[in-house]
């Protein structure tokens, strides 16, 4: 049976040709280097059969490559593992092994063609004969070269022959060999081994001579082409031959095979010609060999645990250190994102505080111009007011005068009063415009102001009500407001005047904790509501808004007129 190290090299020359066509990326070829070079130490240490150093050097390799998620180098490297643990007694782990090795190929090819054939002799090891059988026949299906695929066909032989199956083995091994394709010199070793198992079957099938000859011939090839370690089981074959026949050459070719296998170490064969010699049970050193068979199986055992032991070791320390590197790897991360987060905040927040300075000083800046604009165009309004009142008041009265003088002569007693008269008319009125527009005592005489120039509206005919304006703590509030609420208040008495007809007016002061409340009320024509803008009042209403207060007008067509207005403290 093929078990033989140098077979999976075969594979190594594919492997490197991928490689080359692959491009490097500079990112990650360091970690490429890394691994290729512990995987080729691997190797060196696979040939020298350093088989810890390889194993361990082959485990590392492949989590490098894991980094880079290199498929064909990943399986690669497990199937050399694979066989390492199978070198050393450990199938079932190689099994676990080469099956991991399968999910990296997708595809059927040499690669899992060689896992079915080391699955193959893993189950045959474990006498699990007809799952080996499966395996090896998917291995010779799994193969494109011809004489590739003859090397796991013909690993079923000898477990037909373990089943006893020896048609079978004889019927399998003579179609291989029909097909002449193992004929050259580079084959000779396999045809050496395949006629050695088809003489061994022969003789196992009772046609002792034909197996024989076949056996001896083999022995002679291997022995020509210097095939060492195949001659070990030649000479097992030949000395169960003669174990029946002749016990002397049964013993001596059992005892070559011991001590072939002794030089190469392979354990299997020393234990399997210690056999031999203690059956035949007619050897003077018979209990020396139970001796050595005892302790050489004790041994293997002991060592083959350790092995398992190791390898498992290796992969527990392998996978710990890989994921304590990710867990690092990801905490770093992790607290790079953080920082990161926490610097893209800070600079969000500068640039939102940045923005809201900005917006607020906008703001300031729009306010204080709305303020400006409302004030200018309060006292564009003011001064328009005056001056038509003063044209249309005045101007006519003082014309009236100056035809008068021109036309009647002053020196009459009658001419004389009546002048004065108009004089005096006309200079009441100049001193009511004026005292309507004059500085307003905001001081603590405020209150008594307001009264006053409320009741210049106070005649026989009107009577104006003024309700609680004690009840105000007016030395709290700005002289900015009380100035617009005299203004504002001015403002209603002279459009009362113009327009309402009003007899009653009621002017009643109230506050709150934020705000000093003004209704006034009269029972004058009134006018409908979508016309109080052309009544002049639109002045008090700007007058209102620059200290950021409101009105509200309620109004219709012989029902009054009412205005309430609220102004902050």
């Amino acid at each position: 049976m093929l078990r033989s190290p140098f077979f999976y090299f075969i594979i190594l020359f594919f492997l490197f040709s991928c490689n080359e066509k692959k491009a490097i990326n500079p990112n990650t070829e360091a970690i490429r280097k890394q691994a290729l070079s512990l995987r080729n130490k691997g190797l060196d240490n696979f040939a020298k059969q350093n088989f810890n150093e390889a194993f361990h050097e082959f485990n590392k390799s492949k989590i490098l490559f894991e980094t880079l998620k290199d498929s064909a180098n990943i399986g690669y490297i497990l199937i050399q593992m694979a066989e390492i643990q199978q070198i050393n007694g450990d199938y079932y782990g190689s099994k676990e092994t080469v099956t991991e090795a399968s999910a990296y190929f997708k595809k059927k090819n040499m690669y899992t063609a060689c896992i079915n054939n080391a699955l193959g002799i893993a189950d045959k090891e474990l006498s699990l004969y007809d799952d080996a059988i499966f395996y090896y026949k998917e291995s010779v299906k799994e193969f494109n070269d011809p004489i590739a695929k003859l090397r796991p066909l013909s690993n079923i032989a000898p477990i037909y022959i373990q089943q006893k199956k020896y048609a079978n083995a004889i019927t399998l091994i003579e179609s291989i060999l029909n097909t002449k394709l193992l004929d050259g010199e580079p084959e000779a070793s396999d045809k050496a081994r395949i006629q050695d198992n088809l003489g061994y079957a022969y003789f196992k099938n009772e046609m002792n001579d034909k197996g024989f000859s076949l056996m001896n011939e083999a022995l002679k090839k291997r022995n020509k082409i210097k095939d060492t370690y195949g001659s070990i089981e030649s000479y097992l074959h030949l000395a169960d031959y003669y174990s029946k026949k002749d016990v002397q050459k049964s013993d001596e070719h059992a005892l070559k095979a011991y001590n072939i296998s002794t030089k190469l170490n392979s354990v299997d064969e020393r234990l399997e010609a210690l056999q031999i010699l203690i059956s035949n049970n007619h050897s003077s050193q018979n209990t020396k060999y139970v001796q050595k068979y005892f302790t050489l199986n004790d041994s293997i055992i002991r060592i083959r645990n350790n092995f398992k032991n190791k390898f498992a070791k290796i992969k527990y320390d392998a996978k710990k250190e890989k994921d304590e590197n990710e867990k690092l790897r990801l905490e770093k991360a992790e607290n790079l994102l953080a920082l990161q987060k926490e610097k893209y905040l800070r600079i969000v927040l500068v640039i939102i505080f940045i923005f809201l300075v900005i917006l607020i000083a906008i703001l300031i800046r729009y306010y204080k111009n709305k303020n400006k604009a409302i004030e200018f165009k309060a006292s564009y309004e003011t001064e328009t007011r005056i001056a038509k009142k003063i044209h249309d008041e005045l101007a006519n009265d003082v014309f009236n005068v100056i035809a008068f003088t021109e036309s009647q002569s002053l020196s009459k007693e009658n001419t004389k009063e009546n002048l004065l008269q108009k004089l005096d008319d006309i200079y009441g009125r100049v001193r009511g415009i004026s005292k309507e527009n004059n500085k307003i005592d905001t001081g603590i005489n405020f209150k008594s102001s307001i009264k006053e120039m409320l009741s210049v509206y106070n005649t026989n005919e009107r009577n104006i009500m003024v309700m609680n304006i004690e009840n105000i703590n007016w030395e709290i509030i700005d002289d900015i407001k009380k100035i617009t609420i005299s203004r504002v208040l001015q403002e209603l008495m002279v459009n009362m005047k113009k327009h309402s007809q009003a007899n009653l007016v009621v002017v009643k002061f109230e506050n709150d904790q934020n705000s000093i409340l003004i209704n006034y009320t009269d029972n004058g024509i009134g006018c409908e509501k979508n016309k109080i803008s052309k009544n002049g009042l639109q002045n008090m209403e700007s007058r209102i808004q620059t200290i950021k207060g409101t009105v509200d007008f309620e109004t219709e067509p012989d029902k009054g007129f009412k205005a309430k207005i609220t102004i902050p403290k």
